[in-house]
């Protein structure tokens, strides 16, 4: 018994020791599984289970960093490989451990994602391995069903991976005011942004100027006035004035005078009393008599004063149209110049939009055209249309000219104030758009998220034109496809939460 007992202590040692290394391999071996990713440092690809339910084993790491599936002496090993190319599928064939020729297998894979029909790839010999015959696109998110077929015997593995995807339900959705929409045609207008500046219109827009020197007398209407067609602005004094009117009148009784004396001479005339020869004279004089009327009644009527006056100078100046004086030039007493301009009237329910256009866009625009002008200094705008496209390019500026006639009925456009145009370029129907709102920055991605039942994917997209409202999509996205379209970026967000991750 003295013997027994070191021999059974000893033995109860080494069972300890051994329990504690197998424990200690088991730690160390789960977690490595735990932190091990790909090459990428991605997260490995999760479980797959069959179709009674029953878990697979984790797919394991091959030499080239892919995932290695096996069965009995044969493996196939499964990588995306996208260094310095588009994502490609790189497949490896391994009997007993041993790499095989890559010819020696006939491997097909089967892609099933969300929203799409499945994706076949075949493979033919690269080198050492076997290539994909597509581009394995973004995100690699799908189901992966693996045919290959070696020494006549067929092997088929499958796997599934996730990425940029994340789970919603409606009530979520709703919650959140995340409105679901459906790609779709759409009507996209390319626009051209210009800045401007409000104008008179010109074509509206009176110099009045007193035709006449004088003293001004009086002063009806001042700066801003709004004026009618007709009303008198000024009165001026004017001795020029007061011999017209002199000369006119004057005219206006000669001819009077010789009105009657032909009237006398033609009735002596047909009671054959006095010679023909008198009666021609008195016609003459009285017909010289009338040309010399009308010309002092026209030189009156070209200066805007009236025949008659109870004082000769007095000169009435009047509103040649509708408008609002824009400037003013007159006082009481002051002496003013016959060619001087005293007003300036303009018609404000149209004004001008002067536009500067950079030399590479002047072919985009067209007389006729429809733009929007918008106020940087309060919140207004409006619609106008291009009157006016400069022939000259500034040597300086490398800039030409536009115009817009804008309409101004409440007249809020004032002269002089800075404006942003945005011009309608061209229209152009697309067969595939989404909303501009829709759109988010996954990675370097520009997606939107497609929604499958109670998933959400971010989709990446190709773009073309938009108009701020609708975004053209070439390539990522299909007509009909749903996807969230306001505040998708809570759903950004919530992937980010998620930490998507990117498996390969």
């Amino acid at each position: 018994m003295k013997f027994q007992a070191p021999k059974k202590q000893s033995t109860i040692i080494i069972i300890v020791i051994v329990v504690g290394l197998l424990l200690g391999g088991l730690i160390l071996g789960t977690g490595k599984s735990k932190s091990e990713g790909d090459e990428h440092g991605h997260a490995e690809t999760k479980d797959h289970t069959d179709e009674k339910g029953h878990a697979e084993p984790e797919v394991k790491k091959g030499p080239h960093g892919g995932k290695l599936f096996s069965k009995d002496d044969y493996a196939v090993e499964v990588t995306i490989f996208e260094q310095g190319v588009e994502p490609e599928f790189r497949l490896y064939a391994y009997k007993n451990g041993k790499q095989l020729d890559p010819s020696a297998s006939q491997v097909s894979i089967t892609l099933g994602r969300l929203g799409r029909p499945p994706q076949v790839f075949t493979f033919v010999k690269t080198g050492d391995y076997l290539k994909g015959n597509a581009v394995v696109e973004e995100p690699h998110s799908f189901t992966v069903n693996i045919n290959a077929k070696y020494d006549d015997k067929p092997y088929q593995f499958s796997y599934s991976q996730e990425e940029a995807r994340v789970a919603m339900s409606d009530e979520q959705l709703k919650q959140n005011s995340v409105q679901i929409l459906t790609a779709g045609p759409a009507r996209i207008q390319s626009s051209l942004q210009l800045i401007g500046e409000i104008r008179l219109n010109d074509d509206r827009t009176v110099y009045v100027v007193p035709r006449l020197a004088g003293i001004v007398e009086s002063v009806r209407a001042n700066a801003g006035d709004q004026v009618r067609k007709g009303q008198v602005l000024a009165v001026i004094s004017s001795p020029s004035l007061s011999d017209q009117r002199s000369e006119l009148l004057s005219a206006q009784k000669r001819l009077a005078l010789a009105r009657t004396t032909y009237e006398r001479e033609k009735m002596l005339w047909e009671e054959k009393i006095s010679a023909e020869q008198d009666y021609l004279q008195a016609r003459a004089a009285m017909q010289e008599a009338q040309i010399m009327a009308q010309s002092a009644q026209q030189k009156l009527a070209a200066l805007g004063a009236s025949p008659a006056s109870s004082n000769l100078t007095q000169y009435e100046i009047r509103s040649p149209i509708d408008g609002v004086i824009t400037d003013k030039r007159i006082s009481i007493g002051s002496v003013t110049k016959e060619d001087a301009n005293i007003f300036v009237i303009s018609d404000l329910s149209t004004v001008w939009v002067d536009l500067t256009v950079r030399a590479e866009d002047i072919n985009v625009l067209k007389t006729g055209q429809k733009g929007t002008v918008k106020s940087s200094a309060f919140d207004a705008q409006d619609a106008g249309t291009v009157s006016y496209i400069g022939a000259l390019v500034g040597e300086q500026t490398r800039s030409a000219k536009a115009r817009l006639v804008l309409a101004n009925p409440k007249g809020i456009w004032r002269p002089g104030l800075p404006v942003n145009v945005d011009l309608v370029a061209g229209e152009v129907d697309v067969p595939v758009a989404v909303s501009a709102d829709a759109i988010q920055t996954v990675r370097d991605w520009s997606v939107v998220f497609g929604r499958y039942d109670q998933q959400l994917e971010a989709r990446p997209l190709e773009l073309g034109r938009s108009d701020g409202k609708f975004v053209e999509v070439l390539k990522g996205l299909n007509a009909g496809e749903k996807y969230a379209g306001t505040n998708s970026f809570l759903i950004k967000a919530e992937l980010g939460k998620a930490s998507a991750s990117h498996d390969h």
